[in-house]
């Protein structure tokens, strides 16, 4: 099979980032739910926590990256 015949297999495009994002939608929809069941809160409020830990983490990393960024400048 040619893949010009087919550009919605090729990689990366069409169905593979569909898959890729409703696989993504049911994990962060597992986190959610999981969050509501053990806090015993809304489903709107479990959202708001679990970005809340999403954007805690991407700072943490950012602050660690930059850290680590700084001190491979000074070593040179």
């Amino acid at each position: 099979m040619d893949r010009a015949m087919f550009p919605l297999f090729a990689r990366g495009g069409g169905i593979g980032s569909i898959v890729s994002w409703l696989i993504r939608v049911v994990i962060y929809d597992i986190c959610v739910t999981t969050i509501s069941e053990v806090l015993g809160v809304s489903r709107l409020v479990a959202l708001f926590i679990f970005l809340g830990l999403l954007l805690a983490f991407g700072f943490v990393t950012y602050a660690v990256r930059n850290r680590m960024s700084s001190q491979a400048d000074a070593d040179v």
